[in-house]
């Protein structure tokens, strides 16, 4: 059987880890981002979420690992990886983004486990790579690929945390 893997090709879609987190944030804003749109340089949240990644576990030495020019990877070592997040409140986008590197991983051969961490709220979420979610990663995979597609961004729709958005005023303001 032909994995969905085996037609996608990762590098023409330029896929990286904050497109597939996106997606499950906002179709709008994946679609903005990937046009160079790209609201978040100065905003405040996004700025305490690099500190927050830059400051916590200083005992980490191998940081924001680079894999071909694509993916970046907070924190790796041999047996895990792991993304620093600021709060959980958009979890399934996170766990989403470190499925997807997980699944990156093992088309190159590597197995690792995944952890997000919130270091603010002292809590950690441990994530496998399950035939089960390999599944949701492909779906995801597609559907990037068919916002992307699209000639014109998705329409704006109001959600609960639209507020706290970078983006919030060219969609609303």
């Amino acid at each position: 059987m032909t994995k969905i893997y085996d037609r996608i090709d990762l590098q023409a879609l330029r896929m990286n880890g904050v497109k597939v987190n996106y997606l499950y944030v906002c179709e709008r804003k994946l679609w903005l981002f990937d046009r160079g749109i790209q609201m978040e340089k100065n905003h405040e949240k996004v700025l305490l979420g690099k500190l927050l990644s830059e400051y916590a576990y200083p005992e980490k030495t191998r940081r924001e690992i680079l894999i071909d020019e694509l993916i970046k990877i907070d924190l790796m070592d041999s047996e895990e990886i792991r993304e620093i997040k600021y709060s959980n409140r958009l979890a399934n986008a996170n766990r989403i983004q470190v499925l997807y590197y997980l699944y990156y991983l093992k088309l190159l051969g590597v197995q690792r486990k995944g952890v997000i961490n919130y270091p603010k709220m002292r809590r950690k979420e441990e994530v496998s790579l399950t035939p089960e979610a390999e599944e949701e990663v492909q779906e995801a995979l597609k559907k990037v690929e068919e916002v992307l597609s699209s000639r014109k961004p998705p329409v704006a729709v109001k959600k609960s945390y639209c507020s706290k958005c970078a983006y919030y005023e060219f969609c609303f303001g």
